[in-house]
């Protein structure tokens, strides 16, 4: 192996390397956090409630584009590690050039579909009322710079692959900085309403991908952009295929799950239920990034180590990687707990939200202490290569639990139903990522 920074996460004490990895990495995830959390702020000051439900109804169908490119890139990456582990440098190059071109074929055909079908989408993802014309007049910009955020997707966690958080962090930084002063010239100072917060977003993912082709024409990339490797091989896009469905169908089955909810929240609350989702859902992003960045920061130590069959660095690997996540989800639950009217303070003025949202968001919050279990664990299997296993916990929470809690539970209790749904279901996949889990670790005892 040519790298000596790849080399590193095969050597390097797992303690070190795990805070190394995923302090960019939650450096980065707290940034694109706060850039939502400011988007919903400016525009629940400067437009109105409908603004946010907008925006609340059109992330999940621009995220469901989105994560194809996510897909190809995690899926990619977890290859590119564990060849990375084997010191076979050339298929990990391989590799790379056919995520480029998945990419960018993939992104291309699902924009134009958008366009093509934008009015029906939107339908479907529940926009009703005076939601209608603000989540067409957002979507129809966003959908510009989807493309942008779909390649940047596929390229942060194959930097990360390369032992690079810190690029991997920056790449997150530039859309989320420049969206935030983007939003206050848009929004505050030129007075251009949702529609400025469509530039805003569109504009900071053509930055982005800006800067991630910047790193791998430059020197820092190990990876490389040649002609040679840009060619279709079906054996890689299989096994990109197969370690990016796991991502795919998280996001698929979590776009389902927006469907029904949009539409249940309208049903039991109105518009003002689904402006007090979007909150909690900015909230829960936001909240909970420093354990997301553990998460992604120790796969590429686990793949590594897990490709080069160092078996005892990816025992430890697990444990100290849940040992921090599970300090920094327990901090948070607290403070969630303590502060919830003052967190939904910061969003709106608007009464009707301010006398619903603390209580659902402590509802929401309620398992959070045992989250680490559950993100640890399906990331765990998609970073050895075990794409099946990594699919069925990744489907439990959402698809498994979530869904049909929430068809469920609102007969009977109403709007409560669907806050109360969240900590079971977190509680009911925890336990059964858990299990999982410990079958496959002692294995390596």
């Amino acid at each position: 192996m040519s790298n000596a920074v790849s080399k590193e996460l095969g050597e390097k004490p797992i303690g070190k390397l795990i805070i190394k990895q995923s302090f960019p990495a939650a450096i980065g995830i707290l940034v694109m956090s706060l850039n939502m959390l400011v988007d919903t702020i400016f525009v629940g000051n400067w437009v109105g409630s409908n603004a946010i439900a907008a925006i609340t109804i059109v992330l999940p169908i621009t995220f469901l584009i989105a994560s194809f490119g996510m897909a190809i890139g995690i899926g990619g990456s977890s290859i590119i590690s564990r060849a990375f582990g084997a010191n076979n440098d050339d298929k990990a190059n391989h590799v790379f050039g056919n995520q480029i071109l998945i990419s960018i074929s993939v992104a291309l055909i699902l924009v134009i579909f958008g366009f093509l079908f934008k009015d029906q989408a939107l339908l479907l993802f529940g926009a009703k009322g005076g939601i209608i014309q603000p989540a067409s007049d957002y979507f129809s910009i966003v959908l510009i710079g989807i493309p942008f955020l779909a390649l940047s997707m596929t390229g942060n966690p194959v930097i990360r692959a390369e032992g690079m958080p810190i690029y991997s962090m920056v790449a997150m930084l530039i859309p989320s900085i420049a969206n935030i002063v983007l939003d206050y010239v848009f929004i505050v100072q030129m007075d251009l309403g949702i529609i400025g917060a469509g530039w805003a977003t569109t504009i900071s993912y053509a930055m982005s991908f800006i800067f991630i082709v910047w790193f791998f024409l430059s020197k820092h990339s190990e990876l490389k952009i040649k002609l040679k490797w840009l060619r279709f091989e079906w054996e890689y896009i299989k096994e990109i295929g197969a370690l990016g469905g796991v991502t795919l169908a998280r996001q698929g089955v979590i776009s389902i799950l927006s469907i029904i909810l949009n539409h249940l929240l309208y049903k039991y609350g109105g518009g003002v239920s689904i402006a007090v989702y979007g909150i909690i859902s900015r909230v829960l992003m936001f909240a909970l990034f420093p354990v997301m960045g553990i998460a992604q920061g120790f796969m590429p130590i686990l793949g590594y180590n897990y490709g080069a069959n160092k078996f005892p660095r990816v025992r430890e690997t697990i444990k100290k990687s849940m040992l921090y996540a599970s300090i920094l989800a327990l901090i948070v639950f607290i403070f969630i707990m303590i502060f919830p009217k003052e967190l939904v303070n910061v969003f709106t003025s608007d009464l009707a939200i301010l006398e619903q949202t603390p209580n659902a968001l402590r509802t929401v919050f309620l398992v959070t202490p045992l989250i680490a279990i559950q993100l640890i664990g399906s990331a765990y299997f998609q970073a050895v290569g075990k794409a099946k296993m990594a699919l069925l916990l990744t489907l439990t929470k959402q698809g498994f639990f979530l869904i049909p809690l929430i068809l469920i539970l609102p007969q009977f209790y109403g709007l409560a139903g669907i806050w109360i749904s969240f900590p079971i279901a977190d509680f009911c996949a925890t336990a059964l990522t858990a299990y999982f889990l410990r079958k496959e670790m002692n294995q390596f005892k």
